[in-house]
């Protein structure tokens, strides 16, 4: 039992360090979709971050779980867990353009029929049971929260405010049972944020529109 209470706190512990961290290094970063990724390393650091800030807290569950076989175990456990996220964060580097509002529209509306699609509920149902390997539960995680992290992506990867939804959407479908009742809605929700995007994007809250095709580019811009 006390096993259980020191490895939700290690773990909640290096969330909170994520949050920090993540908050120190993304200041004045949010452009909105126009937001620069800057150079990889600062990149990959900032996107750990907000991976331990935001995927952890849901994973406490499948850590205590595998801390009964020893601490080394779940330390194991987390470190996959976090480098398969983090092997998403080189893709998204790789693949990653400042963009308008219109092509942030185009992934959340893709985004958002995901949610309603059979592999999302399969991948969903694995990432919440316990996984034997932080390999194959962070494959499954993934696979169930990608597409709310493209929601991220799309509308800002550096927006504070955004990462608090979508941290709050993602714990919930870890740690509650799937229900259409709940999850439908949720999902044309999200095609109705894109839709929103591409026809209002000024009316979307913490998303900053580009204010010039050629703003973004060195300087950055504080929003508070």
């Amino acid at each position: 039992m006390r096993l259980g209470y020191a490895v939700t706190a290690v773990t909640l512990g290096l969330a909170v360090a994520g949050w920090v961290l993540m908050i120190r290094l993304m200041d004045g970063m949010d452009l909105g979709p126009a937001t620069p990724l800057g150079p990889f390393a600062f990149f990959v650091a900032g996107w750990a971050s907000m991976i331990a800030a935001m995927m952890l807290p849901g994973a406490v569950p499948a850590v205590v779980r595998r801390a009964r076989a020893g601490a080394g175990t779940a330390a194991l456990f987390v470190a996959a867990y976090l480098g398969v996220w983090t092997l998403v964060g080189v893709a998204v580097f790789a693949l990653y353009r400042p963009h308008g509002p219109i092509a942030a529209g185009v992934l959340v509306i893709a985004a958002g029929a995901y949610e309603l699609t059979p592999v999302k509920r399969h991948f969903r149902r694995r990432c919440g049971e316990s996984g034997h390997s932080g390999l194959g539960y962070g494959l499954h995680c993934v696979g169930s929260s990608i597409g709310l992290m493209l929601v991220l992506v799309a509308v800002g990867i550096m927006s504070i405010g955004w990462m608090c939804v979508i941290t709050a959407l993602c714990l919930a479908q870890k740690l509650l049972p799937a229900r259409a009742s709940v999850d439908v809605p949720l999902a044309l929700a999200v095609v109705a944020l894109g839709l929103m995007l591409m026809t209002a994007p000024e009316v979307v809250p913490g998303f900053h529109p580009p204010t010039s095709p050629l703003d973004g580019g060195g300087h950055h811009h504080s929003h508070h």
